[in-house]
């Protein structure tokens, strides 16, 4: 049960870094041009040097909700890494973890709603590049919409003994 506990508390931790990565990260969409690399974030578009993101007055609303459902998975996650803590701690044994599972099962739809926005919205689309294709944060993201979809269940399943 140990090993369980510390391989979940490990896995969530790691969520939690990846989700930080790819939010600030500027490598959602990379493409290539004349003067090199491209590579577009959900804050700037970096080439030798990064500038704000230039977006569509159509997109900006779209850019906007990717953004916040970002910052927002990250803080649901660190809530429930918080939660997590101190229900190890003051839950009694036979309880199970549900107030943490559902504060990740959050988490995990903040996930879905912004990175399918950014999907629907985003994808093939670099300004100024040729060949466009997904960055490293963008799968980031989906890796972490997966693990924080298994922990939340974890959570909801898990007893505390």
């Amino acid at each position: 049960m140990l090993v369980l506990l510390a391989g979940i508390f490990v896995v969530h931790i790691a969520t939690v870094i990846m989700l930080f990565v790819s939010t600030i990260a500027n490598v959602w969409m990379v493409g290539s041009s004349n003067y090199g690399t491209i590579s577009t974030g959900l804050w700037l578009l970096c080439n030798r040097t990064c500038t704000q993101l230039p977006v569509s007055n159509e997109d900006e609303a779209s850019l906007k909700a990717v953004q916040a459902f970002m910052i927002l998975s990250i803080i649901f996650s660190v809530v429930a890494l918080v939660l997590f803590i101190i229900q190890l701690f003051t839950l009694e044994k036979g309880k199970r973890f549900y107030v943490t599972g559902a504060v990740m099962l959050v988490c995990w739809m903040c996930i879905l709603i912004a990175v399918s926005i950014y999907t629907a919205r985003f994808t093939n689309t670099v300004a100024f590049s040729t060949n466009p294709h997904h960055g490293y944060c963008f799968i980031l993201a989906w890796i972490c919409f997966c693990f924080s979809f298994i922990i939340s269940i974890l959570y909801l399943v898990l007893r505390k003994k």
